[in-house]
């Protein structure tokens, strides 16, 4: 087809572009003339080119639009690996739909993705979505664009905190999801275990106010990862039934087709948008009514307290549909279908893209509130402008707006000074928002995670989360106090079913006693518990926290890191850095063993004598160093402390640098 191959011939030319700045317009022009060529030879070419004489006529019945939900690591990215393969898609590796480099990296998905496989005559649109709590957004804002859901649940676990949400905003849409017990070939599952989940699954859809009609969900059995399911309990299905067909058919029977009208004017709720090195904004949605083609004129349209704003009108350039891996070129796509397009520069996420004459838009998709902030601002350490490419604030605003715009989980709200408030969901989404900047070539400071409070009643209210904990038995009292420290208060408590010397834990807490937690859970349970948390609600303010963090080292030197100097300051506490590394004088070395911080110099050389003896020096020997991570960081830090970000280097520093200065608002603050 046409559209993988000028999807290819776009890569190419777009390397070669990258090695050249400003790209040369040769390199452009070739483009535009070998693509043109491509797609004039391919249109000429019935059988070849996905145009209205190969197509069938537009048949909604035909159409299915089916989410993957599910907990983290449950098995929704596997699964969706397994149906592609089995509908003959090209997979060039595992985790196929995890397009972004960190999503490979991290194994978690981080962005919903949208593909299309065909199945005995019917077309399958399938949508991946994150298990991550933080990223809820990416679930809420696509589950309006499906009519199914396919419900996946860890057999050996159960329901989770994460499930309970995504379920919820499934429910909230009037889907009917279909149950799906992944990793029953584990040795610990049994019939009577998966019979449990199932009764467990039952409850927590009653609890959410589940209709009847949703009440009578379909339960399937599968094993993602050896690529079968089955419409009855089995460990080891027949050679000729490992497969995925059952749960296609069952797809097929449960979830309804569109309700569509192809005869209504065009009309398109946006859901997704990404951007094109040639093509531009390309917009993502499931089509309300109507049909649409390429050349057709369109507007983007939004509701405001003032009525309706016509935001930009134009044409249509490209129409898109994601096939299994490749996005393919269609001509023209009809109502309950899943399609991109390009053309208009200006709708984004929540707009709606419509026929001319159309000015009624959509309703848009209501998200919850985000529950913690940082302020993002330029980099002023002395070792500021060395690594990155990116300094000025203006910079770091452009990205962090244009970011907000495909990301309606994110806001963005402009302060003092060339400094952004940044409001998201969780750490890990604002860490991976720092993260893809970093790599971009950005130096930029970043203050600790505040959690957003609200006030009802003259009552201060404050996020609190679902937490479901598991760990070893030997570890339970560890972790209670920890989370007693934190304002937790644990719901219920058990042992973990088939797996002896296991303890589950629910617990309610506060977002601002996780913020950082989990790197202390990991270090208390050795690497071996599991802590899952997502939103549950806003609650009356919990209290002031106990002391869940000691004081620090602060370097008062600046210059390159000695050994010996670091020799003399282990027993004061937990080090950061090792001997070369860069320090000026605010800039966080370590953890110091008490509760107050303690300036020191790491920069400090070792005396010269002129009487010498061979073995006069003693060969220094450092402990291995706590290198933070970004997450750690920004679970670290306090409310006076900063991140310094570059491309090379993670740095954790006093907000004032000046010893002086420090002293005089540790002063003012206890007046």
């Amino acid at each position: 087809m046409a559209g993988p191959l000028i999807r290819s011939l776009w890569s190419s030319t777009r390397a070669s572009l990258s090695s050249s700045h400003p790209p040369p317009s040769s390199l452009k022009h070739s483009f535009y003339a070998r693509a043109t060529a491509l797609t004039r030879a391919f249109s000429a070419a019935p059988v070849a080119s996905a145009s209205t004489s190969s197509s069938p006529e537009l048949d909604p019945s035909r159409l299915r639009n089916v989410a993957v939900i599910a907990h983290v690591d449950h098995g929704k990215t596997t699964l969706m690996d397994r149906l592609l393969r089995q509908c003959g898609a090209d997979i060039p590796h595992e985790r196929a739909l995890d397009s972004i480099s960190l999503e490979r990296e991290r194994g978690i998905t981080i962005s919903s993705k949208v593909t299309s496989i065909s199945w005995n005559e019917n077309e399958l649109n399938m949508v991946d979505t994150p298990g991550h709590a933080d990223f809820g957004g990416e679930v809420e804002r696509v589950v309006g664009m499906v009519e199914g859901a396919i419900l996946v649940v860890d057999a050996g676990e159960g329901p989770l905190a994460q499930t309970k949400f995504v379920l919820a905003k499934a429910l909230k849409y009037n889907i009917r999801p279909l149950l799906l017990l992944n990793k029953v070939d584990k040795p610990s599952v049994t019939e009577e275990r998966c019979d449990e989940v199932t009764s467990l699954v039952f409850d927590l859809f009653a609890n959410l106010g589940a209709t009847e009609e949703q009440l009578d969900f379909p339960v399937l059995y599968a094993s993602a990862k050896e690529g079968w399911a089955s419409s009855t309990f089995t460990k080891k299905p027949p050679d000729d039934e490992k497969n995925m067909l059952q749960l296609l058919d069952a797809i097929i029977r449960h979830v309804p087709p569109p309700s569509a009208n192809l005869d209504a004017p065009f009309k398109m709720l946006v859901s997704m948008m990404e951007r094109d090195f040639y093509l531009g904004r390309i917009l993502t949605g499931r089509i309300d009514s109507g049909v649409v083609r390429v050349g057709d004129k369109i507007h983007g349209i939004r509701g405001t307290d003032d009525g309706v704003v016509k935001i930009e009108e134009g044409k249509i350039t490209k129409l898109m549909k994601k096939k299994g891996t490749s996005l393919v070129l269609v001509d023209f796509a009809g109502a309950g279908d899943i399609i991109s397009m390009s053309g208009l520069g200006s709708p984004s996420i929540g707009h709606t893209v419509s026929s001319v004459e159309v000015m009624t838009p959509m309703p848009t998709v209501e998200l919850d509130p985000p529950t913690i902030s940082m302020t993002f601002g330029v980099n002023d350490s002395p070792l500021a402008g060395k690594d990155g490419t990116h300094l000025t604030g203006g910079k770091i605003g452009d990205r962090l707006l244009a970011e907000a715009e495909t990301n309606l989980a994110i806001n963005v709200v402009p302060g003092l000074a060339e400094t952004y408030e940044v409001q998201g969901r969780g750490e890990l989404q604002l860490g991976i928002l720092i993260e893809n900047m970093r790599r971009e070539g950005f130096e930029l400071s970043v203050s600790p995670p505040k959690v957003m409070y609200k006030t009802e009643n003259n009552v201060k209210l404050e996020p609190i989360e679902e937490v479901t904990i598991e760990v070893d038995d030997e570890n339970v009292g560890v972790v209670m106090e920890a989370l007693a420290h934190r304002k937790g208060e644990v719901v219920d408590m058990g042992a973990v079913p088939g797996n002896f010397g296991r303890t589950r834990m629910s617990l309610t807490c506060p977002s601002r006693g996780l913020v950082g937690y989990r790197s202390v859970f990991s270090s208390a349970t050795r690497g071996t518990g599991f802590m899952h948390r997502a939103f549950l609600t806003y609650a009356k303010h919990r209290g002031p926290l106990g002391n869940v963090r000691k004081g620090v080292l602060v370097s008062v030197g600046r210059g390159p890191i000695t050994a010996y100097a670091l020799l003399s300051l282990e027993p004061r506490g937990t080090l950061f850095v090792t001997p070369g590394m860069e320090t000026y004088d605010g800039m966080i070395v370590g953890e110091h063993s008490r509760d107050t911080d303690l300036d020191v110099n790491p920069v400090r050389n070792k005396e010269l004598s002129n009487m010498r003896s061979a073995n006069k020096d003693e060969t220094v020997k450092l402990s291995p160093p706590r290198l933070m991570t970004l997450e750690e960081a920004i679970g670290y830090v306090a409310s006076d402390e900063l991140i310094e970000v570059t491309p090379k280097a993670i740095r954790l520093r006093k907000r004032y640098l000046d010893a002086n200065k420090r002293k005089q608002m540790r002063h003012s603050s206890k007046e």
